[in-house]
């Protein structure tokens, strides 16, 4: 879980050690809310999807096969080959025979890197008032602190900034001509930020927004969001 700053606390002349101690929980507690809006909340997942393509009109029937993965992530890679095949025959095309190339030849890439986010997080503190003591004919009572009834006061902005991962998944397709050239008729871009380094958990849901309304319209840019099963 991803380590949050320590809170701030504004103090004034009247703040005692326990509303400092509140302060600070009304302040952590902020940045928890930052922490689950910056994740997308956790039962989704967002994903930016760019797409261009000359996707011919013929390709119903025809037959594809994939690059060779890149050497060190051959499972890897193979499993999230596995998950565009499954799109691709859902949309009509055919795996070509073992051992030999399709008309349409496949390369899958999948990449996950840091990055640093910034963000202004509001920061509100709580006031305190004395209450001071008194005494009635009977009973001494000693003074005391209480929370302002108004609540919280908002005190103004504080940068936070969060390390996130970028996953990103990038799908090639090329049509093979008559003489064995090769050209992109199909090129897309998935990318998703969140604090999971899990690239295998997030892939499926990227494969997914890479073929929805496959082949699209050539330089669309669209966001989507995926919900994720409950726990």
């Amino acid at each position: 879980m991803q380590t949050l700053p320590s809170p701030v606390c504004l103090n004034t002349s009247k703040r005692r050690c326990g509303a400092v101690a509140a302060c600070r929980i009304t302040v952590a507690v902020v940045f928890a809310v930052m922490v689950l809006a910056l994740a997308g909340c956790a039962s989704t997942i967002d994903a930016k999807v760019t797409r261009f393509n000359q996707w011919p009109a013929d390709a119903a029937g025809q037959t594809f096969s994939f690059t060779t993965p890149a050497a060190g992530r051959e499972l890897e890679l193979r499993a999230y080959q596995a998950l565009a095949a499954r799109e691709l025959q859902a949309r009509g095309l055919v795996p070509a025979p073992e051992g030999r190339a399709g008309r349409f030849v496949v390369e899958v890439q999948a990449s996950q890197a840091e990055r640093q986010r910034t963000q202004l997080v509001p920061v509100y503190v709580d006031d305190w008032v004395y209450v001071p003591a008194w005494r009635d004919p009977t009973r001494y009572y000693g003074g005391y602190w209480v929370q302002e009834r108004f609540g919280s006061r908002y005190v103004g902005d504080r940068e936070v900034t969060r390390t996130l991962q970028a996953s990103e998944l990038r799908l090639l397709i090329r049509e093979r001509g008559t003489g064995g050239e090769l050209r992109t008729v199909f090129e897309a871009t998935a990318m998703q930020e969140s604090p999971n380094d899990d690239l295998a958990e997030v892939m499926p849901y990227l494969m997914q927004g890479v073929f929805q309304d496959f082949p699209g319209a050539n330089g669309q840019v669209r966001r989507l969001r995926f919900e994720l099963p409950k726990q």
